[in-house]
């Protein structure tokens, strides 16, 4: 059954160098399993053309979430009762950002992760990482941890049963597992369409986790909500043979995931047919500022940003440019539509009479950074998730 059909288009993150680099572009198109109803894309991408020397995501660049990291790694060494003896690995380790805390406390840390860019940075911080995609085989490669991260990866691999497997063979007898992943309740809630890209192979409800889970003799014992991405759910995940018991969490969710009607065929078919609307709001939206001759900048270039510029199908001619602080992405253009990407001070000698907000997920922090200074010149922002908002 269709969750999610929004055309053809390149890989997000395959940021392009000038306009006349040739692309390639694939269906997509997200699917919803009438059993288990697990959400996910076919693989048609292969990962090593995602996640390259090219991948442009560096999870450092936001100042907040390195703060929840540094609180997550101070609880976690707390709970666990750590030491200098003690093995943390995190798989998709990206830059280091998280496995710093842990290092700065004098634990063990070993980071996996495909692209080899990122790798480099987290290297440079003293950070031993493993350039390689995550399975059976590497797992057997490392010795076993206390604790494996696992944020915002396992919707990223399209074996999932591989992946898991591996994550039991690197735990150890008593260790834990953190796994986070964006919340399909609040995906289809607040209509976050703009996250299903082609690195996101699966979208999990907390009862298709607890199977994947279980199939590979892992329990989960403990959720926790967090707000990031939208709305994500922490797993704290062990070996059924471990005597930790399972909290009143798990069952709270799952419940609620069942009030919420997750295994109703109609809640997949409305949130397909409300996508035509949040595309029309947005189409409008440009169409009576150009008609007003008021003009739009764009703030960030994230994953979000392909995604929704691509299926609304808005280019320069609309949106002139767009602002980024990852000097990784200045001077290159949004794959699909070509719009530029230009340093954070573009936007500040344009004053745009509006800054449409692409990570709306950081809205909070952006506001926060830059609001004194667009609303000196009177601009307003604008975010198109979950509905159009002009603020």
């Amino acid at each position: 059954m269709t969750f999610a059909d929004l055309g053809r288009q390149p890989p997000s993150n395959a940021l392009l160098t000038d306009l006349d680099q040739s692309e390639t572009i694939y269906p997509l198109h997200a699917y919803v399993c009438g059993k288990c109803w697990l959400v996910q894309l076919p693989e048609l991408v292969p990962p090593n053309e995602i996640f390259n020397e090219r991948y442009a995501y560096f999870s450092s660049n936001s100042k907040g979430f390195l703060t929840q990291c540094e609180d997550y790694a101070k609880r976690m060494a707390l709970m666990l009762s750590f030491s200098e003896r003690s093995h943390v690995v995190e798989i998709a380790s990206n830059d280091g950002y998280l496995l710093q805390y842990f290092k700065n406390m004098g634990i063990d840390v070993l980071g996996i992760e495909p692209s080899a860019n990122v790798a480099r940075v987290a290297a440079d911080k003293g950070i031993l990482t493993h350039i390689a995609f995550f399975g059976v085989k590497v797992a057997k490669r490392h010795k076993q941890a206390d604790l494996i991260i696992a944020n915002n990866v396992f919707a990223h691999v399209p074996d999932i049963h591989d992946f898991t497997e591996g994550l039991r063979i690197l735990l150890r007898k008593d260790g834990v597992i953190t796994i986070e992943f964006p919340w399909l309740l609040n995906l289809i809630n607040d209509q976050q369409f703009d996250t299903i890209y082609h690195e996101h192979f699966s979208y999990f409800w907390l009862h298709a986790a607890v199977a994947i889970l279980a199939a590979h003799d892992l329990k989960i014992i403990r959720v926790e909500k967090l707000p990031n991405l939208g709305g994500s759910l922490r797993l704290f995940v062990t070996h059924y043979s471990n005597k930790r018991e399972r909290d009143d969490s798990v069952a709270e969710i799952l419940r609620e995931e069942i009030a919420f009607g997750y295994d109703k065929g109609l809640l997949y078919v409305d949130f397909a047919r409300r996508l035509a609307d949040r595309k029309s709001e947005l189409l409008e939206f440009f169409v009576q500022a150009r008609n007003a001759r008021k003009t739009v900048g764009g703030y960030g270039a994230p994953a979000k940003a392909t995604v929704l510029l691509n299926y609304c199908g808005i280019g320069s001619e609309f949106l002139p440019y767009v602002v980024d602080t990852t000097p990784f992405k200045q001077g290159k253009y949004i794959p699909g539509v070509g719009v530029p990407i230009f340093p954070e001070n573009h936007l500040f000698a344009n004053m745009p009479d509006y800054v449409l907000l692409f990570p709306w997920n950081l809205r909070t922090e952006i506001e926060g950074r830059i609001g004194d200074k667009v609303r000196m010149w009177g601009g307003k922002f604008v975010t198109a998730i979950p509905s159009l908002e002009i603020f």
